[in-house]
Formats: structure tokens, sequence, C-alpha cells
């Protein structure tokens, strides 16, 4: 199976990753988690990981709250516009890393560039959307009942992603993020790096700078700055070479 053994729990592609660049603000929202999502809307909730491939100067973005509110104060604020007044915004830059588990108050601000990696599902709960105007030429819908019930009222914990690794011969490494959804790496090639795709997970390399050549026993593949390519499971050893930054996901 190309997926690997891991991937055999879920029903259907486990990961989506984006590149996302943000050239406004955009919405504020939050993602309910499995158990919830699947009561109310039949698929699976949403747990992220925000990588900052780029930022302006003074380019900031929306993680939870400031300090602890109410679901009460949660309500009003949103009613009355000021949401914004309580929750945590951080000045990013490049290679700042963000863990957003199902249940985070988030938003990217305009000028950031983020690749994200996350649970591959739809379920959205927009909270604030700064009165913008839909295609209807009608404010755009809120879920604000919904937001209610799967937010996380509390600030968010720092996150602290973890330190470099010894696992892909010829590259710096450093792990980024490991959960029951997903693991992340970010890899720095400078030559030539030996990657190994067991039977276990498939492994997506997406590239943030540079250009690399993917090397398998019968096949070679050339990749540059925002492409991305999928390794299926049991693939075996390959080679990256070149010089560049990539996320490698993978279960």
């Amino acid at each position: 199976d190309a997926l690997g053994t891991r991937a055999a729990k879920f029903p259907y592609f486990p990961l989506l990753i984006k590149l996302i660049d943000a050239h406004d603000e955009l919405s504020v929202q939050v993602h309910p988690n499995d158990d919830y999502a699947l009561r109310v809307e039949g698929e699976y909730g949403k747990t992220e990981l925000w990588y900052v491939v780029d930022a302006a100067p003074g380019a900031e973005l929306l993680y939870g709250f400031a300090h602890e509110i109410s679901k009460e104060e949660f309500r009003r604020r949103i009613e009355d516009n000021t949401l914004l007044n309580v929750v945590r915004h951080v000045p990013v830059q490049k290679g700042d890393v963000f863990f957003i588990p199902a249940g985070t108050l988030h938003a990217i601000g305009k000028g950031i560039l983020i690749c994200e990696i996350q649970q591959n599902s739809n379920t959205t709960y927009r909270i604030y959307d700064y009165g913008r105007i839909g295609a209807d030429g009608k404010p755009r819908d809120l879920h604000i009942e919904k937001a209610l019930d799967v937010t996380s009222l509390a600030p968010a914990p720092a996150y602290a992603c973890g330190n470099e690794v010894d696992l892909f011969a010829g590259a710096r490494a450093r792990l980024l993020a490991a959960c029951g959804y997903f693991t992340a790496y970010h890899l720095t090639v400078d030559g030539e790096c030996v990657l190994t795709v067991s039977e276990d997970s498939f492994q997506c390399l997406t590239v943030l700078s540079g250009n690399v050549q993917l090397r398998t026993e019968t096949d070679g593949l050339q990749l540059q700055k925002g492409e991305s390519v999928f390794l299926p499971a049991g693939l075996g050893h390959c080679v990256l070479a070149g010089m560049g930054d990539l996320i490698l996901s993978k279960i």
C-alpha cells in the first residue's frame, strides 16, 4: 500500500500540505477535535502545524488568548467586535514554528508565508472576519455557536519544537512536531542527503528554498522552491542532491 501501515487507521488520505501566502489578514478561526467533528459534521477534526517560510517586517499572527476568558465574554467580544483585544498577537519571523491543536483559536496575519501541515479535513469555524463582504454582497458567515462549543478559552501553551536529529545522512534536520496525526521535519540539504522511505509511512517533501534533485533507484526528478513530491511507502533509499530547505511530512 502506497500510504503505509500507519495510515490504515485513516479512512482517506490523512494529510493536507499547503503553502499559504497571506496578502491580507486572514479570518480568525478554530477547528474542532475528532470527537466533536465526527458527531456534528460527519468528518474528522483538524490539528495542524505552521512553519513560517517568510514574513514581512512587523508581521504577526494570532495564537490563542492573551489570558483566560469565560464563554460569556467570548460571545460578547465576538458580538461587539472587540475579540482582537483579548487574543494573543505574536510577532513572527522566518523559521518560527507553531503547533495548533484542535480547539486553538488562530489566524495568519498579512505578509506571512506559511507551510501548513494538517489533518485532511475541511471543518473550520470562522469566528471573526474583519467585516469582509462575500460574493453575495453580504458579510461572510460566522460559526459562533459551534466555535463556542469547541474553542479553548485559556492561553495556548508556548510551543517548543524538537532539537536537531541525526536521522538523515548528509542533512541537518530538526523535528518540528510529532503527534498522532503527523510527524514533520525541517531539512537543510547542502550536497547529498540519503532518505529511507519504509513500509510504515509515505513521505511528502515540500521545497521551501533552493533547488534539489531527487534520485531513486529507477528515476530522477528536479525540484524547486514551492514544489512538493509524494514518496510512496516502501520506496526504500533515495537521494536528495543540491542545496535547499525542505519540509518532510509523514504519518
